[in-house]
């Protein structure tokens, strides 16, 4: 890659500012474009979309970007745009959804914001791909999924658990 300035990763993060700037603007903005029951019962489809895009707060959306920057631009660099957009956009669908379909089968109704859920796809994609980092890694998504919630921070801990299962399957596939 030539032009990290122009990198996929680097025009991702600054789309996720401005929604995250349009959300704090918006009438109920991280409700609607969070992925939530409303995706079921007012058929709002964009939210597994929509829903990588929105933050609960600017240290969730900083500490996101951070990790997408240095993971994101790893990807791309060594496998190309193309792959590195099917492996988050596919694979940040996918935990979309499939994280709702957990909440929902276990009678859970929260507001799912954030692009931690894509961002352990690709935490799952480089932990398959290089094994002497793997280890690490897998402390590292178990420690961001459990640990707040030991402090009693709402966390999507299971997106993060589905994110990177989707990546390491991912990672076989691509």
């Amino acid at each position: 890659m030539k032009n990290k300035v122009l990198s996929l990763t680097n025009i991702i993060i600054a789309v996720t500012v401005f929604m995250y700037l349009v959300q704090n603007n918006m009438e109920h903005g991280i409700v609607k474009m969070g992925m939530n029951l409303l995706f079921l019962e007012y058929g709002l489809w964009y939210q597994p979309l929509s829903s990588m895009f929105v933050h609960g707060g600017i240290m969730h959306l900083l500490f996101n970007m951070f990790v997408l920057y240095q993971f994101g631009n790893l990807i791309e660099s060594h496998r190309g745009a193309i792959r590195f957009g099917l492996l988050y956009f596919v694979g940040g669908i996918a935990t979309s959804l499939l994280s709702f379909l957990f909440i929902y089968t276990m009678g859970m109704n929260h507001n799912m914001v954030g692009a931690s859920g894509a961002i352990c796809v690709l935490l799952g994609y480089v932990a398959l791909l290089d094994r002497f980092q793997r280890k690490g890694i897998i402390v590292w998504v178990l420690l961001i999924s459990f640990a707040p919630l030991l402090i009693g921070m709402p966390i999507a801990w299971y997106a993060h658990i589905i994110g990177f299962a989707i990546g390491w399957i991912l990672g076989y596939i691509l």
